[in-house]
């Protein structure tokens, strides 16, 4: 049983109110996600977010191939960090810690996500050629769509 991370840090010019006020906002995670994805809350997303949670989505990830995600809000600790946990989709595994630190003239925004890929060393051959650079790929634009609405630090 292979389990990945995927870990990034970024920087903005915001405060952490700001940062939580926006990261916190379920309705917000379709701005920072790719439009080919095409990304709809299904239920869930009206509220701000807390402990227990669940949220569902549809999401096309690769080929046009829409797909449901389950998602439930593990633990908040308010201004500081959240977790969401996959309770179905296309993990086997889905682990995403978000971190809010304030550092000079801004914060640290901190994703840590640990995954497993469903089909066992079939899923293990994948993970290289698509899954890893298709969630690189999602990060890559989720950095570039923060930098544009709330800048560079």
């Amino acid at each position: 049983m292979k389990i990945y991370t995927l870990h990034r840090k970024q920087n903005l010019p915001i405060s952490v109110d700001e940062a939580w006020a926006f990261f916190s906002n379920p309705k917000n995670l379709k701005t920072i996600t790719p439009d080919y994805m095409s990304f709809d809350i299904l239920s869930g997303g009206n509220r701000p977010m807390f402990a227990g949670q669940i949220i569902q989505y549809i999401v096309t990830p690769i080929l046009g191939i829409k797909t449901k995600w389950v998602t439930e809000i593990t633990h908040v600790e308010n201004k500081h960090y959240f977790v969401d946990e996959q309770r179905f989709g296309p993990y086997s595994l889905w682990h995403h810690k978000h971190f809010i630190k304030p550092i000079e003239g801004g914060v640290e925004m901190e994703d840590i996500v640990d995954y497993k890929l469903p089909l066992g060393f079939i899923g293990q051959l994948a993970h290289p050629f698509i899954v890893k650079p298709k969630l690189e790929e999602i990060f890559n634009y989720r950095t570039k769509k923060l930098e544009a609405l709330f800048g560079i630090l």
